[in-house]
């Protein structure tokens, strides 16, 4: 799927991961007391591609200055625009087992805020109860009340592999557009959301593939 930017161009998502690389790589300068740095000086000190980096940010501007290249703090902040965390992004975390609990609690996410406004469950020892962070953990039936009232703009799905296409199907009624699925399988959605998986057996299975044979698949 790719994404449209003003003017009516396309970005691919590969151009707006590289765009999130780029981000954290400046987050890391900003934290040094770095000022200012060159695409090669990027690209050197943090083994990426100096054209490349230039090729993905010319879809979105001239951010660089002949003789001195990018002002570390001017673009970090264009590209917390361009990839929409320049403001407060809701979550809710559907599903109360262990990863949901750690996701809920995991502090990064707030750094670079993203909210984790609730965990759902069905589970009634869990119902009213609260994650190690303070997430509270609701009834699975308030999704579409939740959403409305906290302005939900990405579900995370963590519940077992025969619920989920279930799960997916309430999430889109209830109104979100953004999904990330850690539950394994095939999931359908309509073509105005997105959705994510993260199978974690999948990227089990291919490093073990990699110490089985000794090589990376290519």
């Amino acid at each position: 799927m790719e994404r449209v930017r003003a003017g009516g161009d396309q970005v691919s998502e590969l151009t707006t991961a590289r765009l999130s690389v780029y981000l954290r790589c400046l987050e890391s300068l900003d934290a040094s007391g770095v000022n200012t740095v060159s695409s090669q000086g990027l690209a050197q000190q943090f083994a990426l591609n100096a054209a490349q980096i230039r090729k993905d940010l010319a879809h979105f501007g001239e951010f660089g200055i002949r003789g001195v290249g990018y002002y570390v703090k001017d673009l970090k902040r264009h590209l917390r625009q361009i990839l929409g965390l320049d403001r407060s992004i809701k979550v809710v975390i559907i599903g109360a087992g262990n990863l949901g609990l750690a996701l809920a609690d995991y502090a990064g996410f707030r750094q670079d805020g993203f909210d984790v406004v609730a965990l759902l469950d069905t589970a009634r020892d869990k119902v009213g109860q609260y994650s190690r962070s303070g997430v509270p953990i609701r009834h699975a039936k308030e999704l579409e009340w939740l959403v409305e009232r906290e302005k939900v703009d990405i579900a995370v799905l963590s519940v077992p592999a025969d619920a989920a296409q279930e799960t997916v199907d309430a999430a889109v009624a209830a109104g979100i557009r953004a999904i990330l699925n850690f539950s394994p399988g095939s999931l359908r959605v309509p073509p105005h959301v997105k959705l994510k998986s993260m199978d974690l057996t999948i990227t089990f299975e291919s490093l073990s593939f990699f110490l089985a044979n000794g090589h990376i698949d290519a």
